[in-house]
């Protein structure tokens, strides 16, 4: 890890092509392949992502290609070491495709990290340079996150209450949560504002031709052409999803941006403002 005057520069916009930069860093190089499909691969090819796929194991020096040791203070399992970390940040701050004076924003999926959410997508979509540091086994050295914090900006992200065997799936769903939001990835961009968590509910259920199938009618509002009540029902059906699957999102919802229908729904499912201005179910009526 530098710490010469370099590391100590101010942080400038770092674009390759007029893309975004992706950097991965990674002991398994093939795990991020999936990054050369559908609209990411398309995205790559159009120019609007700089992909690059790191190994971390080109930066040991040792004929082994240790990347690991044991932890200090006993316990079970291994830590990638600071040594091969410390150079493959090195090398990635030295590309002088980034500009000297250029960093990015450092993610590194962890459980311990803050959740990844659709805002959070978007607040990402916003960087031009993202450098991902794929952990294993335990983790990484502690050390090697707290200098690198001292050169630019490190988010630890998390994807859930959950463990994953290590970092490259949390990046592969990172990653495509992230360019799908740029402009030119997704073709028609109305899709991505009514997509689930874009307005803190989840989607409404959608269909498609044929409009009977094995019994089955798509509902009829659907085929009405009154866009009005088709916009009514996907309101309403998004709101009675929500309450079922993710309830702690209708807590969340700002009662201000809600209409009178939304609210008679609401009700009708037993769920008012409260006292503290939020959503709540109706507390049990108590029998004698």
């Amino acid at each position: 890890m530098r710490t010469t005057a370099l590391a100590k520069t101010t942080a400038t916009t770092c674009r390759a092509s007029d893309g975004v930069r992706i950097d991965v860093v990674t002991i398994f190089p093939e795990y991020l392949d999936p990054l050369r499909l559908s609209l990411i691969g398309k995205a790559r090819e159009g120019g609007l992502l700089d992909v690059h796929v790191h190994d971390l194991r080109e930066h040991t020096t040792d004929r082994h290609r240790t990347v690991d040791d044991t932890p200090y203070g006993g316990g079970a399992g291994m830590v990638l070491g600071p040594a091969a970390w410390g150079a493959a940040l090195d090398a990635l701050l030295a590309d002088p495709a980034a500009g000297p004076a250029a960093r990015p924003r450092l993610i590194v999926p962890t459980p311990g990290g803050r959740p990844f959410t659709q805002a959070y997508a978007t607040e990402l979509g916003a960087e031009p340079w993202l450098a991902f540091a794929c952990g294993r086994y335990e983790g990484i050295d502690r050390r090697v996150l707290d200098e690198a914090a001292e050169i630019m900006a490190v988010d630890e992200v998390s994807l859930g209450d959950y463990v994953l065997g290590g970092g490259e799936v949390a990046v592969l769903v990172i990653v495509e949560a992230v360019a799908r939001l740029l402009p030119g990835v997704i073709g028609n961009v109305e899709s991505l504002t009514e997509e689930s968590h874009t307005a803190g509910l989840l989607e409404y259920p959608v269909y498609t031709k044929p409009a009977q199938w094995r019994g089955r009618d798509v509902p009829a509002v659907l085929l009405s052409g009154n866009h009005g009540a088709i916009a009514r029902w996907r309101r309403d059906e998004s709101l009675l999803r929500t309450l079922r699957v993710r309830p702690d999102l209708i807590h969340a919802l700002d009662p201000g941006g809600c209409d009178r229908a939304d609210l008679a729904l609401l009700a009708s499912q037993g769920w008012t403002v409260g006292a503290d201005g939020r959503f709540s179910p109706a507390e049990p009526a108590v029998s004698d």
